[in-house]
């Protein structure tokens, strides 16, 4: 039986200017993450694309194919993701790490999907492998962690195998393509709650109809600096997604008794220095990083809390965050947020034994 679709039809498409559908997309991304498509296929889609620029549909039937092709999770989606785009170029403290841990000794399932750092000195797994998680279990073990610790990590390299035949012509090109964005969208848990930091403005929109697409529930937001996290440098911009609703706030950090930080007290370094810091913070210290690190870990909160109780949208959002902001201070001021992290790490490293 012949292919309903061909890649000169697929690349005809796009070089038109024409959208693709979500069953051409879902097609398109199948052939990428099977290694079917040739390295000359795969630059001539991933350039024509970005130069057309991506529709929800398309992004849709991206994460369709990458999700089909992944290692399955086997966990309950009722969890929380917090997660961000990359790409904000600042190289900041490991902040949606921190603040899932924050998270989750407050109580919330948490599945954090993450990689290696692509525009960083550390990325989510490079700080975690540095604070003595194992990162090599199984995907069982991943999910039995989760059970154990109340917290677990799904390395995208891991569930993604797929991308792997990307990498090569991604790293060619030089230029920032679709998969840049795919991550946050991918995780092998299909988590039903999602604190989403989006570094590339013109993304939101799409990040936030997929997400509304298929009926999660999420908060979307960026710093008006750039930052792919909720910022405390100044103000920052945040969507709610809820039974297919979008609601826009403007954030500003001093309205929660956040003093303005500097952007500069908020920079990392390589791994090793980064897991130290989260150490410090999880010790007590006080500063700008917790401050950002409690900001960030609210907005977690808020978005499981507001999956949980979709009339939550309903009350004001400054509201809701300084609340979960309490949680989050008890969550590190109490040493459960130490202790989860302990936790965390034993589980992981305990089947080695």
């Amino acid at each position: 039986m012949a292919e309903l679709y061909t890649w000169p039809g697929i690349l005809t498409t796009l070089v038109d200017g024409r959208d693709l559908s979500v069953s051409e997309s879902t097609w398109a991304m199948r052939q990428i993450m099977t290694g079917s498509a040739t390295p000359s296929q795969l630059s001539g889609f991933l350039v024509a694309l970005r130069v057309k620029g991506e529709t929800v549909d398309e992004i849709v039937g991206f994460r369709d194919a990458i999700l089909e092709a992944a290692l399955p999770l086997p966990v309950d989606a009722n969890v929380l993701d917090i997660v961000g785009t990359g790409g904000d170029r600042f190289g900041t403290v490991n902040i949606s790490t921190m603040a899932a841990v924050v998270a989750a000794a407050s109580g919330i399932p948490v599945v954090k999907h993450g990689n290696r750092a692509a525009s960083s000195a550390s990325g989510s797994s490079d700080v975690l492998a540095a604070l003595g998680l194992d990162l090599t279990i199984t995907p069982e073990q991943v999910a039995e962690t989760l059970s154990r610790a109340g917290i677990t990590f799904a390395f995208a390299s891991a569930f993604h195998p797929g991308f792997r035949h990307a990498g090569a012509t991604r790293l060619e090109l030089g230029v920032p393509t679709v998969f840049n964005f795919l991550g946050p969208l991918c995780n092998p848990a299909r988590a039903e709650a999602n604190a989403v930091g989006v570094a590339q403005l013109d993304r939101v929109p799409l990040i936030t109809g997929v997400f509304r697409t298929r009926g999660a529930t999420a908060l979307v937001f960026r710093g008006d600096d750039g930052l792919d996290e909720l910022t405390t440098t100044g103000h920052s911009r945040l969507w709610e997604v809820s039974r297919g609703d979008i609601h826009e706030h403007d954030l500003d950090p001093r309205d929660l008794g956040i003093p303005v930080a500097d952007i500069n007290d908020l920079l990392g370094g390589d791994p090793a220095h980064n897991a130290q810091v989260v150490h410090r913070v999880f010790a007590g210290d006080q500063g700008p990083v917790r401050d950002i690190v409690l900001l960030n870990a609210a907005a977690g909160i808020v978005a499981f809390e507001l999956f949980q109780d979709a009339t939550q949208v309903q009350r004001p959002i400054l509201e809701r965050l300084a609340a979960a902001k309490d949680v989050a201070a008890e969550a590190i001021d109490s040493g459960a947020a130490a202790q989860k992290l302990q936790t965390w790490v034993e589980a992981t490293r305990s089947y080695a034994d």
